[in-house]
């Protein structure tokens, strides 16, 4: 894999505030920089799978570039170095020290092979790859931020962003048969694994075709911080 589109430095906050700023709003609600930096690997980490079947020329290349990152879990949960990659780095740090299981960084992966595929995803499909995606990220966030207990309530909330940004890149409206359930499991999240999915507030907008300002991302966010409500 080649790595120019790689960080020049492993600054990961600077690049998911520039690729992602959604996620990194709602990581500005944490306040012990430490989870702040793991739970911006995270999202790096997200992020570097869900350019696979985007960058890629063909499914093949695609499919290289999602084996590259399992290697990397390989490295990571194995007793070898890990390629010297900023991502990679970051998050075999992470997965360290807190003791993050393998699986749903593994279904994280396996999810984007779905992406692979030209054929438009069904309902149910659209919730199963928001939930294995940016859901897993919001899981895992939980965990670092000390509420594994609540993964449940985060995924849902990280599913729903994501599935919202999907209707809205589709040009469709968000269907609240989908959305709904998401957001009533979210609204339960409690206060120590609530920045893990923050961003889930920014989803009526998105789900109605449109993109806040920054100010007003920042905004909906904030208001959900202060209100516990996604």
């Amino acid at each position: 894999m080649d790595e120019d589109a790689s960080p020049p430095a492993d600054d990961l906050d600077a690049l998911v505030a520039r690729v992602d700023p959604d996620r990194w709003l709602s990581s500005r609600l944490i306040a012990d920089p430490h989870e702040r930096a793991d739970v911006i690997a995270l999202y790096a980490y997200d992020h570097e799978l869900a350019r696979a079947p985007k960058v890629a020329s063909n499914a093949l290349l695609g499919e290289i570039r999602l084996a590259w990152w399992r290697e990397v879990l390989d490295e990571a949960y194995g007793a070898g170095p890990v390629r010297r990659h900023p991502t990679a780095v970051a998050l075999a740090d992470v997965i360290a020290r807190r003791g993050l299981p393998r699986a749903p960084l593994e279904a994280m992966i396996d999810a984007r092979y779905r992406e692979l595929d030209p054929e438009p995803l069904q309902d149910e499909e659209a919730v199963l790859l928001a939930r294995e995606t940016a859901g897993a990220a919001a899981r895992l966030a939980a965990q670092v931020l000390g509420g594994p207990q609540e993964g449940d309530r985060a995924e849902a909330g990280g599913a729903l962003w994501s599935l919202a940004r999907r209707a809205m890149a589709s040009g469709m409206p968000l269907n609240p048969a989908l959305s709904r359930p998401l957001r009533a499991e979210a609204r339960r999240l409690g206060v120590a694994a609530f920045p893990a999915a923050a961003h889930g507030a920014l989803a009526r907008a998105y789900g109605r075709g449109r993109e806040p300002s920054a100010f007003g991302k920042r905004w909906r966010i904030t208001l959900a911080a202060l209100s516990g409500r996604i």
